[in-house]
């Protein structure tokens, strides 16, 4: 199922605001760090899987017993390469809590942190101040500069890549009994930098123009955007596709009568 989104002024500019941050130099007294989360199931062997042995490779019976769900929070630090993902029993404001706590006491130096993710309803100051007080978890929230991608845009996003990875490379198609476990192999599994997040916004205006007419844009990202050029149309490109197609059928022809041409003048 496909979300489309609604182009209109808030989601762009939420945006903008999102796409500007990434477009930002490296900067240790600013970091710029994703957060995102994914719901893992929990399964359990129903029979013993056997070991691998030499000629032999493991196996493993594709039946399982369901022990509820957890919860991967994938965050990230794309431009440094620091990785935060961890997993938890559930998805709650708590955990939410103390995975912001831990992301800030790791820049004790920063000026202050960009925090980039969705509007989920745990995602707010409520959450800190509700398990920290509002002394300690206010503070916490303060060190905090937070964009919050627009609604259905969650792909700008780029936590996402790494929970992503963590899926595929980490965690794979086989289930864990409990959340400990996932949370192991998570941390391990996630020890590289991500790639390239979303496109920047002069790139993005330019691939969809029609898209923000009538649209205001200030800043940087205004003056880049009058540099680009509107890419040709599919329409633009049809009437060269045929004339080409046409000359390589009047060749085919021209071959085809020469071939019967030949073959009338030989001799019987």
């Amino acid at each position: 199922m496909w979300c489309v989104a609604e182009l209109d002024e808030a989601y762009i500019e939420k945006m903008e605001d999102v796409l500007a941050v990434y477009e930002k130099p490296y900067d240790p007294a600013e970091p710029v760090v994703c957060v995102d989360e994914k719901p893992v199931s929990l399964h359990a062997d129903v029979r013993p899987p056997v070991p691998a042995k030499p000629g032999k490779p493991a196996k493993q019976d594709n039946e399982y017993e369901r022990r509820g769900t957890a919860n991967v929070f994938g965050a990230v630090e794309p431009k440094a390469g620091r990785h935060f993902t961890t997993a938890t029993p559930d998805r709650s404001g708590y955990q939410f809590a103390c995975l912001v706590k831990r992301i800030v006491e790791h820049y004790p130096q920063a000026h202050t942190i960009h925090f980039v993710m969705d509007n989920l309803n745990i995602h707010c100051r409520k959450s800190l101040v509700t398990h920290f007080g509002e002394g300690k978890g206010g503070s916490i929230w303060d060190r905090l500069t937070v964009h919050y991608t627009p609604k259905h845009g969650s792909w700008l996003d780029q936590a996402e890549i790494e929970l992503s990875l963590v899926s595929r490379q980490c965690l794979g198609s086989s289930g864990f009994r409990t959340w400990r476990r996932c949370s192991g192999k998570s941390k391990r599994g996630a020890a590289r930098p991500t790639r390239n997040g979303p496109r920047s916004t002069g790139s993005s205006r330019a691939r969809r123009p029609e898209s923000y007419s009538g649209t205001r844009s200030h800043g940087p990202a205004a003056e880049r955007t009058s540099h680009h050029t509107e890419p040709q149309s599919t329409f633009d490109r049809k009437p060269q596709t045929s004339a080409i197609r046409a000359q390589k059928c009047r060749s085919q022809s021209q071959t085809r009568r020469h071939r019967g041409d030949s073959c009338r003048k030989r001799p019987t």
